[in-house]
């Protein structure tokens, strides 16, 4: 069996981040977000794996390399425009060959795995399994329809879902998928949707299986997903001291601060990380914070936050708080006022408060 990662897509949900930076390298507890899909399938004991990049590739080369970080042997795949899922499969089929497989969305994250998912796949052998979760908002998802226990309908992102039943990020096929792909044609966005060459399976009489998750599963495209994202995670980190801690400083919870770190003069109430290299003085930092590499935090307080490597946040009078801070930001005091602050910054903003 092997796996097959999507990279591809703009990530416009998240801009300004995503203009310089790919939406699966975002980090969530200071880890990127690709790397929980390449953990979960090599944890399932699948080893070889194929991504699928697009335009951002240069830098998923760079983060991931041959994977062999992670455990795993890496192969890429171009693909030239973002065109659907179902098209990323046809084009990933001389890597996959005949070879049942798991198709994992890059951007997604299923806190409790997927071996299960596989055992499942493994032991029943259907043409298909396809795992499901419960949601608020199913207008934003494939959306499956079932009829005692058996799925009779996918839609592709419904103004009318007939179900609150999304299509979580993760798939397993065997060989018949590729056949459904080859046999659909675009959708009304122009693109070969998975839920249409899987509804081509149902229609054919293949048999399509349907998994519920277990534990809690992220779409990670918009920012609020990936601050609940890196709240899930970081609710299951443990203590860890591999930075400096002086004597005036105060830490409560679950607190991580990575080798290089320092905390001066300062509060951090955790689950909270401190990445390598990141000064934080006399400063707050409250609970389900992700300070990234390299990071100062001055005479400020931060909480329920994402902030990446490199930035900045000195003298600011307000509390920043539910904020996704990018790359090489600075955030200092000016002389006005704000009454709040709540913000998501691209790489290299310059912004002044007051």
């Amino acid at each position: 069996m092997k796996g097959l990662i999507l990279c591809g897509g703009k990530g416009t949900r998240l801009r300004p981040l995503t203009y310089t930076s790919a939406k699966q390298l975002i980090p969530v507890a200071n880890k990127p977000i690709l790397f929980y899909a390449i953990e979960a399938i090599r944890d399932a004991g699948i080893y070889e794996l194929g991504i699928v990049v697009g335009e951002t590739q240069p830098e998923v080369r760079r983060a991931v390399g041959d994977g062999s970080r992670c455990g795993v042997k890496v192969t890429y795949i171009e693909q030239e425009a973002p065109l659907g899922l179902a098209h990323a499969v046809k084009i990933a089929r001389p890597f996959l060959q005949e070879e049942p497989f798991v198709l994992f969305l890059g951007d997604n994250i299923v806190r409790e795995g997927i071996t299960t998912f596989v055992e499942r796949f493994k032991a029943s052998k259907p043409d298909a399994l396809i795992l499901l979760s419960r949601v608020a908002e199913p207008q934003r998802f494939g959306v499956a329809e079932l009829r005692e226990g058996r799925i009779v309908r996918l839609v592709e992102k419904p103004k009318t879902p007939p179900s609150d039943l999304a299509l979580v990020g993760v798939y397993l096929f065997n060989h018949h998928i590729f056949e459904a792909a080859e046999a659909i044609g675009p959708s009304w966005r122009n693109e070969l949707e998975i839920t249409d060459a899987i509804q081509y399976l149902i229609d054919k009489g293949y048999v399509v299986e349907p998994h519920m998750v277990a534990g809690w599963w992220k779409d990670t495209g918009k920012p609020e997903d990936v601050l609940e994202a890196n709240r899930l995670m970081l609710a299951a980190i443990e203590t860890r001291i591999a930075g400096e801690v002086d004597d005036s400083s105060n830490l409560t919870g679950q607190v991580v601060i990575e080798p290089g770190g320092r905390v001066v003069n300062s509060c951090i109430r955790g689950p909270a990380i401190i990445g390598e290299g990141s000064l934080i003085m006399n400063a707050y930092i409250g609970p389900f914070t992700s300070i990234g590499p390299n990071v100062t935090i001055v005479n400020s307080e931060v909480e329920h936050s994402v902030i990446l490597t490199d930035s900045t946040v000195s003298d600011v009078p307000e509390r920043i708080d539910d904020s996704l801070i990018g790359r090489n930001v600075v955030i200092k005091r000016s002389q006005a006022k704000p009454l709040a602050i709540k913000m998501v910054l691209g790489d290299n903003s310059r912004i002044s408060v007051g």
